[in-house]
């Protein structure tokens, strides 16, 4: 490593910082790297990836730390590092550019620019050395410099096809309007189950992902067997972590069994989404229990004093990955000493045996591969003696890994993945009847608000603007698409756990950011950066999910549930752009329905309507027993609202719904489908019975 540090070190990205004392030459992109790679004529090396990647560390070991790499890098490249999750727009556009070279993406992102951000080569992570079917790095960077010095015509006509090609794909194609009907949902059920792997559970093969959007496209469709099948499979394998709660990012396995162990804010707030809907749908605790364990990770572990949530954590721990979680049987019994039963009984149940089961390690992820009551049975013990051995054991083993040095802590707060699980709290604890859950939805996103959320414009004209993320008390923006929707869509779930109207408020301030600044009214499209944002190669305007919902269906979807509480009709402000977006996206969407769950999502919304509940009355007890009672019941498409007679706010959050909704002598619900409303409802059982009944 090298004795003095880089540019870098000025950075607050802690992936940025973790190269800062590499002895390579690194910037951080910006004007100055730019500058220089066109005043010297050089290339720019490009690398991108975050703090929690794997692959990334082992390629900073073994190439970055390199003083004869680095020597190489240094003599003849501009050297940029960037932060994907700092700057998604550049990671979109690269990322893209490397798949139209035929090479799968991912990180890290290793992309080779000319001085005007043209790019000609690139791939992600390279060896030191020719192994795995790839190139050494130090002979791809010495082939790269001389094919830039020697041979200029050819490395211009790269950058000039591999351009254009990206621009087309930007451009996007001439996408029509397709009808979307009650069984376009059947259509893409259908899709997603033929890549269901029925033995495992989940989707495809190694290395499987939780791919929780599809698994919504299935619970909404009412498939239970195959949501119940992979919810259990992910919960009972080692991508959980069965000791401290919350998954890991993927299993590398079909079996769910060995985990990248990287930890991701995203994919956390995802499924803690999922596990609670599918206890509204099924009714069965273990799914409630999963979804508050959850939450009690996000609490202990991703959760800064001042409320806002961290964004990952590393996968490396002493230099290795997975030293952390994983654990030998000797380990076991060290842990719990004095407590045989416990020990054995903890052996048995998380399958830790001396052979072990991560890579010849002779240590074990843990897992549990049988019910507590299999492994009651095959010790002559009952059913509770054995889960509270069980406990006993997860305890001590808990207090006994926390000794353990831990894994790094991206620190950052993000505005977008702040809204994700602002949002799934938020819906979570209002299913569940837990308001720990919600009070630290609304502490997380009342931080985002305040650090995150700045006006814009003034009278008709105002609006907000969320940035992108906060670090050691310094802001960077601007925010884009996602950082937009993700918090206008938390805001919305917030207001429909709470009742507070100033949620509305927020959601609407934002979607008018996206119509102004992302919206393309000639194309019906949503760009992922905004028209006053910094110039990069092409705009994106992506309308694929990825590892997290996209910025532009996510966008759709906050536009039509602000449309159901304020526009009235499918030409309003809000859910006319959204219905014309989905419907282009429509016929794209039902054949990819794998690529493009939360479209599928909106456009059966569209087909189906949504069932409107409006809750009349003075917040209180008897209200919030009505609105418990909705929020109970899985509803796939649903809308609450909430009217104060008192209150003038709260009919300005919701007019559409709640004019001509006549207060009675107590708090009542009117349930309303296709504008349809039925009479008053004045109790909860009356209320719960009543959505049950047309749910079915």
């Amino acid at each position: 490593m090298s004795n003095t540090l880089n540019r870098l070190a000025r950075e607050t990205s802690p992936y940025l910082r973790q190269h800062a004392d590499n002895p390579v030459d690194w910037y951080p992109w910006g004007p100055e790297a730019l500058e220089r790679a066109r005043r010297e004529d050089k290339p720019i090396l490009l690398s991108i990836g975050y703090s929690a990647c794997h692959w990334c560390h082992v390629m900073e070991r073994e190439s970055f730390e390199n003083e004869a790499t680095a020597r190489l890098m240094n003599e003849s490249f501009v050297n940029v590092k960037v932060d994907r999750e700092e700057r998604p727009d550049l990671d979109q556009v690269y990322q893209r550019v490397v798949q139209l070279m035929g090479r799968n993406g991912g990180w890290p992102l290793t992309v080779f620019l000319t001085p005007d951000q043209r790019p000609f080569f690139g791939g992600t992570y390279f060896p030191p050395a020719d192994r795995y079917g790839m190139p050494g790095f130090p002979k791809v960077l010495q082939s790269i410099s001389e094919a830039y010095r020697a041979r200029p015509g050819d490395v211009t006509s790269q950058a000039d096809e591999i351009t254009r090609a990206i621009q087309e794909v930007a451009a996007g194609g001439a996408a029509t309007s397709a009808a979307i009907t009650r069984e376009s949902l059947g259509r893409a059920t259908h899709k997603l189950a033929a890549r269901f792997d029925d033995a495992n559970g989940g989707f495809g093969r190694r290395p499987k992902f939780p791919n929780t959007m599809c698994l919504e496209v299935l619970l909404r469709a009412g498939d239970l067997p195959r949501v119940r099948k992979a919810l259990d499979a992910m919960r009972a394998g080692g991508i959980w972590d069965h000791l401290g709660g919350g998954f890991h990012r993927y299993s590398t396995d079909e079996r769910w069994l060995v985990p990248h162990f990287e930890k991701m804010l995203y994919d956390n707030a995802l499924l803690l989404r999922l596990y609670a809907d599918a206890w509204r749908a099924t009714g069965e605790e273990r799914y409630a229990a999963t979804a508050r364990a959850i939450g009690a990770y996000v609490a202990r572990e991703m959760t800064s004093p001042d409320g806002g949530f961290y964004s990952t954590q590393d996968a490396d721990s002493e230099g290795e990955e997975g030293r952390f979680f994983v654990w030998t049987p000797a380990e076991i019994d060290a842990a719990c000493e004095g407590d045989a039963v416990a020990a054995r009984v903890a052996k048995i149940a998380f399958d830790v045996t001396e052979d072990g089961n991560f890579e010849g390690s002779g240590a074990t992820v843990l897992s549990m591969p049988e019910p507590i009551d299999g492994v009651a049975a095959a010790q002559s013990m009952t059913h509770d003696d054995a889960q509270a051995a069980l406990e006993r054991a997860r305890t001590r083993c808990f207090e006994a890994r926390e000794k353990r040095p831990k894994p790094f802590r991206d620190e950052k707060i993000l505005a977008s993945w702040n809204g994700l699980m602002a949002g799934a709290l938020a819906t979570a604890g209002a299913a569940l009847g837990d308001p720990a859950l919600v009070n630290a939805a609304e502490r997380a996103l009342g931080l985002v608000e305040r650090l995150l959320v700045v006006p814009e414009g003034e009278g008709e004209h105002a609006r907000a603007r969320a940035l992108r993320h906060f670090k050691d008390g310094v802001v960077k923006g601007p925010g884009f698409l996602d950082d937009h929707a993700f918090v206008a869509d938390a805001a919305l779930d917030l207001y429909e756990a709470t009742g507070q109207p100033r949620w509305v408020a927020l959601a609407r301030s934002l979607a008018d950011a996206i119509l102004a600044h992302f919206h393309e009214p000639e194309t019906d499209a949503f760009a992922f950066t905004p028209d006053d944002g910094e110039a990069i190669l092409v705009r994106p305007n992506d309308p694929f999910d990825h590892a997290v919902p996209g910025g532009v269906s996510t966008a759709c979807r906050v536009l039509l549930r602000l449309g159901a509480l304020v526009d009235g009709d499918g030409e309003g402000k809000y859910t006319g752009p959204a219905t014309r977006a989905i419907e282009k996206l429509a016929a794209a969407a039902f054949e990819n329905p794998f690529g493009m769950s939360v479209t599928v999502m909106s456009a059966d919304r569209l087909a189906r309507g949504t069932v409107d509940v409006v809750f009349v009355g003075a917040p209180g007890p008897a209200r919030e027993a009505l609105a418990a009672a909705a929020h109970r019941v899985y509803l796939a498409d649903r809308v609450l609202a909430y009217v104060d007679p008192a209150d003038p706010r709260s009919l300005e959050a919701c007019p559409a719904l709640g004019e001509g909704k006549p207060a009675q002598s107590e708090p009542v619900a009117y349930v309303c489908r296709g504008r349809t409303c039925s009479l008053p409802i004045a109790t909860a059982t009356e209320l719960g019975a009543h959505l049950v009944a047309g749910n079915q």
